[in-house]
Parts: structure tokens; sequence; C-alpha cells
């Protein structure tokens, strides 16, 4: 009975127990699972608060990752495009600074006689492709005659017919005993011309005298203007530009009347506008550009003793008022230095100048010194009032001036003559001496009817 209740004892404890066991660890289970959940959940908001830390300073790079790209757009706004090759060039030097001395001193060493040797046989080249030979006609022009008798009607009686001749043209006619010729010698070509044709008119028509002599020399120097247009038209379609202003073409003929240290003017210009095509062609430059800068280079030398100023700068101003391209303007303008370098064809025509004018005979510096004392006196002598027209002949030892009758007495041409001796002995140097004619004419005519 004991052991019994013993039994039933020691089993309801059990019972008890086992129950009281599992009671503890349902327990104990669901503080755990409470626990664990909580740990959890306070690492989900510390890695929240975390998230949010890195969202604000992403935000805050991103911000100014915004504001320093619109701050370099609007830097980069006001860089011009020759701004910023400047600095790409520069950082490029700078980065490649040794590559660069390296290949500098490369190219220094072995490319610079390489190079002059390529511009030795470019001129070489273009010299040789263009063989005009120089101009001889100077100081004088011949005249073939038809037969020595019409010299002695040139001369006329006493000599009347060839002293009229020489004061109406301002020109000496040199008549020797050369068959069939007659040699006019004046140091300005436009006078010779004119002569010459003169001449030739009178001897076509016969009658030699005086009045008809002054009728021919009006007509030979009215016939001037369609040979100066001629010229300028035939030096325009030898050089191949067709598209010059018709005016420019008449001062290009006007051209042909002047020299250069004996070099005549217009030829000159031509040869230039072949050589500096032909330096354009093999330089890769424009060629049109370079042909006409040359053909043009001299233009204000067709009216530089009418206006004031170098020809280099007269020539300027005709190119811009007849709207010339401005590259063509440039191309000319530095052929003296007066203006720099802007253009490859600005260098073109400067070396077709010196190549033209260094020629072996093409210029020749004592005939043009003689020729500027010349123009000189004539110079002097139109500077006074009353002054119609002057002639230096006898190379230079003689100055014959016309004045005008209304606006000269003959007591004031004395004071005149006298004045402009004393201002060329003052002014000029010569040799031996120069004598001072002034001229008073006075001419009545009446037409009856």
């Amino acid at each position: 009975m004991n052991s019994l209740v013993l039994y039933a004892g020691a089993l309801i404890t059990g019972v008890l127990v086992g129950y009281g066991a599992k009671v503890v660890l349902s327990k104990i289970r669901k503080n755990s699972l409470d626990f664990v959940i909580e740990r959890m959940q306070f690492e989900l908001e510390k890695k929240q608060e975390e998230a949010k830390c890195l969202l604000r300073d992403a935000e805050e790079i991103l911000f100014q990752a915004e504001k320093h790209a619109h701050i370099l757009r609007s830097e980069a706004a006001q860089i011009t495009q020759a701004d910023a090759q400047v600095y790409i060039i520069a950082k490029a030097e700078k980065e490649a600074e040794q590559d660069l001395i390296s290949r500098l001193n490369k190219f220094a060493r072995d490319g610079a006689q390489a190079l002059e040797q390529k511009a030795r046989d470019i001129l070489v080249t273009s010299i040789h492709r263009l063989g005009n030979l120089p101009q001889n006609d100077v100081v004088t022009t011949n005249v073939e005659l038809p037969s020595d008798d019409i010299k002695g009607k040139i001369i006329g009686k006493e000599g009347r017919n060839i002293r009229v001749f020489e004061r109406l043209a301002g020109v000496e006619l040199l008549i020797d005993e050369s068959p069939n010729m007659i040699v006019i010698s004046s140091f300005d070509p436009l006078r010779r011309h004119i002569a010459k044709t003169a001449l030739e008119y009178l001897i076509a028509d016969g009658r030699i005298q005086p009045v008809k002599i002054e009728e021919c020399i009006v007509k030979a120097q009215n016939d001037i203007e369609e040979i100066v247009r001629k010229k300028g038209e035939a030096a325009v379609q030898e050089v191949g530009l067709y598209t010059l202003d018709p005016r420019l073409m008449i001062l290009l003929g006007r051209l042909h009347f002047r020299t250069s240290y004996g070099q005549n003017v217009l030829q000159h210009s031509i040869e230039m506008a072949h050589i500096a095509g032909m330096l354009a062609h093999e330089l890769k430059g424009n060629v049109d550009v370079a042909k006409a800068g040359a053909l043009l280079h001299d233009i204000g030398k067709a009216v530089d003793h009418e206006v004031e100023g170098t020809h280099v700068e007269i020539g300027r101003r005709i190119l811009s008022k007849f709207g010339v391209d401005a590259c063509i303007i440039q191309a000319m303008q530095a052929h003296h230095e007066e203006y720099p370098y802007e253009t490859i064809e600005s260098v073109i025509v400067q070396v077709a100048d010196a190549i033209s004018g260094g020629r072996p005979g093409a210029r020749r510096d004592t005939v043009e010194n003689y020729l500027k004392r010349l123009t000189q006196l004539e110079a002097i002598a139109n500077s006074f009032v009353g002054i119609e027209r002057s002639f230096a002949l006898q190379a230079g030892r003689e100055l014959r001036i016309f004045v005008t009758p209304e606006d000269v007495t003959e007591l004031m041409a004395r004071s005149i003559a006298r004045d402009i001796a004393l201002r060329i002995e003052r002014e000029l140097r010569f040799p031996g001496e120069i004598k001072v004619h002034v001229i008073r004419e006075t001419r009545v005519i009446e037409v009856a009817r």
C-alpha cells in the first residue's frame, strides 16, 4: 500500500515535473524568438539609418557634381575656339615636351638642308620655265623711214619743222647718217611713243609743216587711250585673269609707258604673274590670287605722279575702290615689306618681284637715277605758277619751259627763269650746267567767214 502510494506520488510528481518543464521550455522558446525578432528589428533600423545617411551623402555628392559641372559649362561657354585651341596645344606640348624637343632637334639637324634644297629647286624651276629677254628700249626709239629724202622734209627750211616738232612733243630727233632711220630721244616712254606715232602720221601724209605737225601730235595723243586699253587687255589675256574690272585694265595699260630701273613696268608685272603662278602651284597656294597680286602689285605707279603717297599705298586704295578681293590686296601690299606677310601668296609675290628684278640685265641702277633727275627737273619747273608744261632735254642739260601768256608777263618770265635755276642749284646735284629756257608765246586766231 505504501509502495503503491509512493509509486502514485512519484508518477504524479513526474507528470507535474514534465508539464512544468514543457511550460518552461515553451516560455523560453517564446522569449528567445522575441529577442531574436527585436534584435533583427534593431539591426534593420540601424541599416535603415545607415542607408539614409548614405543616401544623403550621395545626394550631396550629386549636388556638388552638378554644381561643378554647371561652373565648367559656364567657363566653357566663355572660352573662344582660339583659346580652347591654345589651351589644348599648350597641354599637349607640356605632356609631350621631351618628345617635341627631340623631334625639333632632329628636324633642325636633318630637315633644314632638305627644305633649303627643295626651295632652291622650286625657284630654279620657275625661273627656267620663263625666259623673257630684258628690255633694251630705255631712252631712245627708232623710226624707220621709206627713204632718206624724208629727212630733209622733217628738218624743214632752216630747221623750222624739227624745232616745232621737238617743242610740241617734248623730245629730241636725232638725224644722222644712219640710212632710212630717225632716232627719237626722251626719258619719258609716253612722249617717245606719241612722237613716233605723230612722225608716222606725217610720213604717211607727206605734208610736213608746222600746222600739220601740231595736228598729228594732237591726234597721236588721242590715240594713246586706245593703245593703253589694248595693252591692258593683252596683259590680262596673257596672264589668264579674265574677271578684272575694265578700269583696272586701263590702268595696267598705262604701265606700258613706265619704267622701273630701266625695266618696263607692265612687262615686269606680266613676268611676275607667270612666276608667281608657278610658285603658287608648287607650294599649294592659290594660283589665281598669286597671279592677280603680282600683276597688280605696281598698279599705283600708273597714277603716282598724280596722287600723293607711295605706289603701294596708292595701289591699295585703287584696288579697294574697284572692289578687288581682300586676298589679292594682301598679296600685293607686302612686296616692298611696307606691310607684314599675311598669306603665303604675299610671300610668293615678293619672291617673284625679286626674281623678275634680279635677273641679269633686267634693271639698270644708273639709268634709273638719271631718269629720276630728269623727272625732278620737270617737277621743279611745274611747281611754279603760270607754267603750262616743261620738258627736260639734252640729257638733262636743258630745261625748256612754256608759260601761259595770259598769266605771265615778259618781265615775270625772266624772274621765273632765274628762280627755277636757283632752285635747281639748291635742290639737285648734277654735272656741268643746265640751261633754263622760258618760252612765252602769244597766238592769235581769227576765222574769216
